[in-house]
C-alpha cells in the first residue's frame, strides 16, 4: 500500500481537498507562551493518546526507568557522541507533520518532489516544508545533537530527509526498523538510544511515538498546510533554556508550571 512508506501521511489528505493542486492558509496561530505549552502538553496527551487496546502479544522489554542509559541486549541505536557533540542534550526529531507534511496528491507549490519506488511502480511524493523549518534546524544544530528519528520506509524519508537537511544537522538517522511496534503503534522507545535519559529530548506531534517515555517530550502541534504557522519559531525559546540544563525532567517541570 502506497501510503505505508509515510506513516502519517493518507493517499486522499483532506486538508488539501479544499484548493486542488494548491495548499491553503489555516488561521493564523498566537504564538505559544509557557502556559500554552502546559496546557498543550496536556492537551495533545488527551486528544492524540492511542486508544486502550489489549495487551500486546510480544516479548517486548520493559522500559528503562526514566534517568538511566538504555540497558538493552545487543548494540545502542546511536553511535558514541562525536567529540564536537559532547556535552550537549541529545534531541531525537520527528519528520512527517512535524517537520514537513507529504502527500502523493500533486499540489502545485511542492518544495520538494520525490520519486518513490512501491512494487515495481515509481510514484511521486509531494513534499511540502513546514514554516521557518531552515532556521529551526540551524538554530537546533547548534545547540544540540540532533537525532532523526521517524517510522517512515528509507525509501521515502532517506531522500526527503537529504533535501530537507542540506547543512548536515541531524547526526544519525534512526527509521521504521528503530522503532518498537508496540499495541499497532511505531513506538521510539528512547532507553535504546544508548543516551541518558535526563539529557535526552523528543519533539514529535504524535504522543503515541513517545508513550514510554513522555516526560522527555516536547510535544508539536501537527502541521499540514498553515502557510504563516509559527509553531517552530515559537518553540526555539524553549529549546534555548534546555539546552542550557543538566536535567530536562526538571526544566520541563518548570516550563509546564503555571
Amino acid at each position: 500500500m502506497e501510503s505505508s512508506i509515510i506513516t502519517q501521511v493518507h493517499k486522499e489528505d483532506p486538508q488539501l481537498q479544499s484548493k486542488p493542486g494548491q495548499v491553503s492558509k489555516s488561521s493564523p496561530k498566537k504564538p505559544r507562551s509557557r502556559n500554552i505549552f502546559k496546557a498543550l502538553f496536556c492537551c495533545l496527551r488527551a486528544q492524540d493518546a492511542p486508544p486502550s487496546l489489549p495487551p500486546a502479544q510480544d516479548t517486548l522489554l520493559p522500559p528503562e526507568n526514566n534517568g538511566t542509559v538504555a540497558k538493552v541486549p545487543g548494540t545502542c541505536l546511536l553511535p558514541e557522541m562525536t567529540p564536537q557533540d559532547q556535552g550537549k542534550i541529545c534531541v531525537v526529531i520527528d519528520l512527517d507533520e512535524t517537520l514537513v507534511h507529504s502527500s502523493f496528491k500533486p499540489v502545485s507549490n511542492a518544495d520538494f518532489i520525490v520519486p518513490v519506488e512501491i512494487e515495481g511502480t515509481t510514484h511521486q511524493v509531494y513534499v511540502l516544508k513546514r514554516p521557518h523549518v531552515d532556521e529551526f534546524l540551524q538554530k537546533m544544530g547548534e545547540m544540540f545533537e540532533c537525532v532523526l528519528f521517524t517510522a517512515s520506509l528509507a525509501k521515502y524519508a532517506d531522500p526527503v530527509t537529504d533535501l530537507l537537511d542540506r547543512g548536515g544537522v541531524f547526526r544519525t538517522r534512526l527509521l521504521r526498523e528503530s522503532c518498537v511496534f508496540h499495541q499497532g503503534f511505531y513506538v521510539k522507545d528512547l532507553s535504546r538510544l544508548g543516551r541518558d535519559l535526563h539529557r535526552t529530548l523528543i519533539l514529535d506531534n504524535s504522543p503515541a511515538s513517545y508513550i514510554f517515555h513522555p516526560e522527555n517530550a516536547v510535544p508539536v502541534v501537527s502541521w499540514f498546510d498553515d502557510l504563516d504557522d509559527m509553531e517552530l519559531l515559537n518553540l526555539l525559546p524553549i529549546f534555548e533554556e534546555l539546552s542550557e540544563t543538566e536535567d530536562i525532567y526538571a526544566k520541563l517541570q518548570l516550563l509546564r508550571a503555571p
